[in-house]
Formats: structure tokens, C-alpha cells, sequence
């Protein structure tokens, strides 16, 4: 019989064919006994080496070329391709073993939905900062005159906007990203709307694209502190480090608003859990 189907008489069945999961512990000190914790450490440290690795080395080829020739390289266009079409790649081969996060505010987010516990979406964050130093190291080893002179791929705010603007547009822009990622990733929804297959990886590959469209010319898009951390550490400059926080504060603030959103008004957990609606109709 299939799980959560509930028999109420002979030859018919209720309406019941889906159940929240649990949320995850807070603090689950046996993660760190299981081989699989380390194996999705593992796969969310190459998965974000691998990204910044292509999506910078992108950047700066098209630096590179454009400095030559004014119609030259892959343009915005290309770059915002890049970004989602790379997320879009490595969140299919990641999904199934860490989730594919490859992204600190996602995975804030959904720490904050308890689908992750603490142990885990810390180390998850910590691989992914080593993952994106190491990838735009990579970059910096194969081109590192372009590199150098180029910006290193580093967020910056663009010349006619402000830091608050900046903030916004990063706040944002993550929203955009994290909702997407609860809402392509909702069990509820999978459940519901069976008929309509949905390939999780290509809904959250188009909002990268989507926000860098938009985003590019107002501060590179960030909306991945370690996607920003990564180009800000190897490119070391002054003027990089001293925005660096709206990199940090921007998707954050981002991811738990999505959160809260999607988990508390579009699925009215709160609201649920006092008891005043129920989610599925009385038998």
C-alpha cells in the first residue's frame, strides 16, 4: 500500500497522500558518525569549486576579450548564462547526495525551515567558502595577468549606485533565487501535482540566470556569499573588502525573508501548527 494512503473502508480510500515531513534536528551530533555527512561536505566543496571555477574564468575571458574589441566575448547575456546554466548542471548532480546547495544562503534558508540541522548547514557553509577560494584559485593560476588586472571576478558596487541600492538589489535577488528552491523543492507540491513532472535543477538554474540579467550591472550579482568570499579572498583588494559585508548581509536577509514567506504564508506552518486550518479537507 502506498505510504501515507489511508484505508476508510472496504474498496475506498481518504484523500490523505501526503505528509509533512518531520523537521530536522537542531543540533544532530550523529551526522558526524555518518560516512554520508562527509561524502555531502565533499560533493558541495566540488560542486562550488567547480562553479566558481567556470562562471569566473567566464567573467574575466570576457574582460579579456571585450577590452579589444567592443563586440568581443560572450557579453552580459553569456555571463548570466554561465551562473545558471552552471548551478542548473550541479544541483542535478549534487541534489540526490548533499541537496545542492552550492550556496550559503540557500542553505541558510533552509536551516531556518529545519530542513537541514545546525552541524550540517554550518560545515555545508564552510565547504562551500573553501570550494569557491579554491575554484577562483584555479582561475587565478591559468590567467593570472587577466586576473590581476582585470578585477578578479570580485563583486563590486557599480560606478552611479549606492550601498543601499546594492543591498537591495542583493536582498532581492536572493529572494528571488531562495523561493524558487522551496518552491521546486516542495514535497507538498511534488505530491499534489504528480502528473506534472518537475526538474528541480532547471527552475533554480533559470532564477540565477534571471537575477544576473538584472543584477550584473548593479554589483556583478552576488547572492552567494561564497561565491563572493571565493573572488574576494584571492583578489585581495582594499576597495573589495570594504563591501564586502553587503555580500554577506544582502542573501542572508534574503534567504530568511523567502523563508518566511514561503514557509509561514504559503504554506501556513505556523498557522497549521495552531490548529486553525488543516491541509487536507475532513473525511
Amino acid at each position: 500500500m502506498a505510504k501515507g494512503v489511508e484505508v476508510v473502508e472496504e474498496g475506498t480510500f481518504s484523500a490523505k497522500d501526503y505528509e509533512d515531513p518531520p523537521p530536522a534536528p537542531l543540533m544532530d551530533p550523529k551526522e558526524l558518525g555518518k560516512w554520508s555527512f562527509y561524502r555531502a561536505l565533499i560533493a558541495e566543496f566540488i560542486a562550488t569549486l567547480l562553479f566558481l571555477y567556470i562562471t569566473i574564468l567566464t567573467v574575466i575571458g570576457y574582460k579579456s576579450q571585450s577590452a579589444t574589441d567592443d563586440c568581443g566575448g560572450v557579453g552580459i547575456l553569456g555571463i548570466a548564462w554561465s551562473f545558471g546554466g552552471m548551478i542548473f548542471v550541479l544541483v542535478y548532480c549534487t541534489a540526490g547526495i548533499s541537496g545542492g546547495h552550492i550556496n550559503p544562503a540557500v542553505t541558510f534558508g533552509l536551516f531556518l525551515a529545519r530542513k537541514v540541522s545546525l552541524i550540517r548547514a554550518v560545515s555545508y557553509m564552510i565547504a562551500q567558502c573553501l570550494g569557491a577560494i579554491c575554484g577562483v584559485g584555479l582561475v587565478k593560476a591559468f590567467m593570472k595577468h587577466n586576473y590581476n588586472s582585470l578585477g578578479g571576478g570580485a563583486n563590486l558596487i557599480a560606478p552611479g549606485y549606492n550601498k543601499g541600492t546594492a543591498l537591495g538589489a542583493e536582498i532581492i535577488g536572493t529572494f528571488v533565487l531562495v523561493y524558487t528552491v522551496f518552491s521546486a523543492t516542495d514535497p507538498k507540491r511534488s505530491a499534489r501535482d504528480s502528473h506534472v513532472p518537475v526538474l528541480a535543477p532547471l527552475p533554480i538554474g533559470f532564477a540565477v540566470f534571471m537575477v544576473h540579467l538584472a543584477t550584473i550591472p548593479i554589483t556583478g550579482t552576488g547572492i552567494n556569499p561564497a561565491r563572493s568570499f571565493g573572488a574576494a579572498v584571492i583578489y585581495n583588494n582594499k576597495k573589495v573588502w570594504g563591501q564586502h559585508w553587503i555580500f554577506w548581509v544582502g542573501p542572508f536577509v534574503g534567504a530568511m525573508a523567502a523563508a518566511a514567506y514561503h514557509q509561514y504564508i504559503l504554506r501556513a506552518a505556523a498557522i497549521k501548527a495552531l490548529g486553525s486550518f488543516r491541509s487536507n479537507p475532513p473525511n
